[in-house]
């Protein structure tokens, strides 16, 4: 796709892929919204979308696979208080959209009425946290390979321990346009990158393996040399400590978490118990509890989707509303949820730009941006050194947790045993069991060493996919449960 004028705005661009192609343009949308107020519907709306995507693999030094595809359609949405009807349809046309918007009239007629549609829609163009050119075009296919050939070279040179190399590359080009009933029409273009790296240590008879990569709202010239060397370094490194690691002992002990990617059990364990419809259905243990103390002094927990470049940062949420950085725990007191507009309305809250959906198949609820918590004084070292016995834990994989009561399990892909006050050797095997609330209680350190991941996440919820932001400073927290395999 031809690089649009730098001048255009947001809305001007996605106007000349989403609606001109097929006929459309601000008053037809108007016309549709309009139908679905033939019954008593509180809020509606129409969401288009472009997506272009791109994957490439590389093991054994041949890249093995690669993809590449082009999704676009339209998602019909009407809101009745809480009940919501939506269609979508892969075909823009007027007839399709009449079509959706006349399948969402199955709806009860439990609405007010009261919001009409209005007459013609108003444009908003927000901010431009990141470029707007497709990224797939920033390099052609043999610069791709190079990309994925070179990080695999400076991972082999790394050590002769290393057996095998696994690297993928992928981008995105996302375009969005939302008009909605209260007379609003917004767009985003979104790029994404990411690259990533597993490598294999062999050593007497035993295999390890490590990871690493990182991204963001970029196009392929991101990742640099001097990038695809850290990568590598970490990788590596990852790898051959688990070839010396010890089964982790297990039992309640203090535990340190490192700061950056261990903000994922926080995202996991806190994050989604404060997303909006778990609390407005109260099946969340954060339910009800605006104004109390649900953490230690201290700690601070924002979701900021205003992060330029972030993963999980946009101009605006999927329901056009500008993305913001929201306070959730201020110094130990809840202050609020993320929301999106039908659970902020039904709450009786501000409206949080938190709305998102993986696409225009599916219906936007409210979902994390960039969630991560503040730093606080303490050096990280003081924090070490302040640990008899305990576990240090840098790195993690997968994990579970329970939304309505907060109790998550997570494994650490790389961790250490720390003896008087020092790190002392690495373990395998540990997993942290806990509650997330209780763990937010029982942080009795917070450092200055506030880091935020490398690009790296996805988050799911109810079937969806995002990309996501994850980050904190490094954690005291005091007597946690570690399942270990010694």
């Amino acid at each position: 796709m031809t690089p649009f004028d730098p001048a255009m705005s947001h809305l001007a661009i996605a106007r000349d892929i989403l609606l001109t192609p097929f006929g459309l343009d601000e008053a037809k949308l108007s016309k549709v919204l309009a139908s679905m107020f033939t019954h008593k519907v509180d809020y509606a709306d129409l969401y288009f979308q472009f997506t272009r995507n791109e994957g490439w693999s590389l093991e054994e030094g041949i890249v093995k696979t690669g993809s590449f595809s082009i999704d676009q359609g339209v998602g019909v949405r009407a809101v009745s208080g809480d009940k919501t009807a939506f269609s979508y349809s892969d075909e823009i046309s007027e007839q399709a959209l009449f079509d959706a918007a006349k399948a969402t009239r199955t709806i009860a007629r439990q609405g007010s009425g009261k919001i009409q549609v209005a007459s013609g829609l108003q444009g908003l163009d927000g901010r431009s946290l990141y470029l707007r050119d497709d990224p797939l075009h920033s390099m052609d296919a043999n610069q791709k390979v190079l990309l994925l050939e070179k990080l695999e070279k400076i991972a082999r040179a790394k050590d002769p321990r290393i057996v095998q190399v696994m690297a993928n590359m992928a981008g995105e080009y996302d375009v969005v346009l939302v008009a909605r009933s209260d007379g609003v029409i917004a767009a985003d273009i979104r790029p994404l990158v990411r690259v990533s790296l597993t490598v294999i240590a062999e050593q007497n008879g035993r295999r390890e393996m490590g990871n690493s990569g990182g991204g963001g709202r970029y196009d392929y010239s991101y990742f640099t040399d001097a990038l695809l060397e850290q990568y590598a370094d970490e990788a590596v490194k990852s790898a051959l400590v688990n070839l010396e690691a010890r089964p982790a002992p297990a039992g309640v002990m203090t535990v340190v978490l490192g700061p950056g990617w261990p903000g994922v059990l926080l995202h996991e364990a806190i994050g989604h118990g404060l997303e909006g419809d778990f609390n407005r259905k109260g099946s969340s243990t954060f339910s009800g509890r605006i104004g109390q103390r649900v953490a230690a002094k201290g700690v601070t927990v924002v979701d900021d989707g205003t992060m330029a470049n972030r993963r999980g940062s946009l101009n605006m949420d999927d329901e056009g509303n500008p993305t913001q950085c929201t306070t959730l725990i201020e110094d130990g007191i809840l202050k609020g949820y993320m929301q999106d507009t039908m659970n902020a309305r039904l709450m009786k809250m501000p409206v949080t730009g938190n709305a998102r959906r993986e696409s225009f198949a599916h219906l936007p609820m409210p979902r994390m941006t960039n969630t991560y918590m503040l730093a606080g004084d303490k050096d990280p070292e003081e924090i070490l050194a302040s640990v008899k016995n305990g576990l240090y834990a840098v790195n993690f994989g997968g994990g579970q947790v329970d939304i309505t009561n907060g109790k998550f399990v997570f494994s650490a892909s790389e961790a250490y045993m720390i003896e008087n006050g020092k790190i002392a050797y690495p373990v395998k095997g540990a997993t942290l069991i806990g509650n997330g609330p209780e763990v937010l209680n029982h942080v009795s350190m917070i450092g200055n060493d506030l880091r935020l991941d490398a690009g790296i996440g996805v988050c799911g919820k109810e079937g969806q996919s995002l990309p996501v932001g994850v980050g904190q400073p490094s954690l005291r927290i005091e007597g946690l449960t570690v399942g270990g395999t010694a």
